[in-house]
């Protein structure tokens, strides 16, 4: 197949929002990255809710090799970009060259795939506005300030960008994602 998909991830990234894209996507033949702020060995977490708590708990999940930093990667060379949830997204959201990669993606309109709360970096990058997309329930408000349109679904299909609301979304948003890879974005 040839084709390549960037994986964007750091310290906190949810731990089955990551591993489940990066084998699911190997499985199909495509050559998978993952950048990081900085080429280090990143720390996942597990999300998880208990009885009566308000929000989900974070317990350490598995650790996994960044094959980049963000200053590495050329966007040109990937055909597909996914960005995982968990915290990391908090963080990705203020590093410049992470949001160029972004850009570069909704610019030369390729598949870009996330979840939870990874559409943070997308509001931080300025690609929202005008656009439908799901992410975990607590992050509708920066989506509609940053001018899209919340669905509580998945998976969210809009153009070239697929997004689901939490890890238990990830066989459909996985699904959708490799669809666009495989057959090209409409």
């Amino acid at each position: 197949m040839g084709m390549k998909v960037l994986i964007l991830a750091g310290d906190a990234a949810e731990a089955l929002e990551t591993f489940y894209p990066l084998q699911r996507l190997q499985e199909e033949g495509f050559t998978v990255h993952v950048a990081a702020p900085r080429k280090k060995v990143i720390q996942t977490v597990v999300h998880d809710f208990e009885p009566l708590m308000e929000t989900y708990t974070e317990k350490l999940g598995y650790r996994l090799q960044a094959d980049l930093s963000f200053t590495e990667v050329d966007p040109e060379a990937y055909q597909g970009l996914y960005i995982p949830g968990g915290r990391a997204p908090e963080w990705i959201r203020t590093e410049p060259k992470a949001l160029e990669i972004v850009r570069h993606f909704f610019q030369a309109n390729k598949p870009v795939g996330t979840l939870c709360h990874g559409p943070l970096v997308l509001t931080a990058a300025g690609v929202v506005k005008g656009r439908r997309l799901a992410a975990y329930g607590v992050l509708k408000p920066d989506i509609e300030m940053a001018g899209g349109t919340f669905v509580d679904d998945a998976p969210v299909v809009d153009g070239n960008l697929v997004t689901g609301r939490a890890w238990p979304d990830n066989p459909a948003v996985l699904k959708a994602f490799i669809r666009l890879l495989k057959e090209g974005v409409a």
